[in-house]
């Protein structure tokens, strides 16, 4: 979750939300990366779907099912379609979002009877570093 959080900082200083992720097989990082909706102008390229990508290139599959995902901040529904369509065999995160999560808020989807395969989850890893680090980037961005 170091890393994770590494790159949530290095996402806050190219003005994106300070969200990171990494995704590891073993003791191997595969993909790293944070946030690049703004750099991409690009309402997909969250961390998530950013890490996920690079992975499943790097592999040549588009099947990550040895693979864990550490992620700075409870993905949202649509990253965790990604998560689920790519097979990835746990997911640890951050801190929760009780506003824009899809994991343990909101849809829910790993429990959902649509939902294809469910990975293990692992909240609260970092929360509260994960959970400062976006209160500091709103904060800062409000009046």
């Amino acid at each position: 979750m170091d890393i994770a959080l590494e790159e949530a900082r290095l996402a806050a200083a190219r003005h994106e939300t300070p969200v990171g992720a990494v995704i590891v097989r073993g003791d191997e990082i595969l993909a790293r990366g944070g946030n690049e909706t703004r750099a991409r102008s690009d309402p997909t390229a969250h961390a998530e779907i950013v890490v996920i990508r690079a992975a499943a290139a790097q592999l040549g599959s588009e099947r990550l099912p040895d693979c864990d995902l550490y992620v700075t901040l409870e993905p949202c529904a649509m990253c965790a379609a990604a998560i689920s369509f790519a097979r990835i065999r746990r997911l640890y995160y951050g801190a929760a979002d009780p506003k824009g999560g899809g994991v343990d808020a909101g849809p829910r989807f790993f429990g959902q009877p649509t939902c294809h395969h469910a990975p293990e989850v692992y909240p609260d890893i970092g929360a509260n570093e994960s959970a400062a680090l976006l209160r500091a980037f709103f904060q800062a961005r409000r009046p």
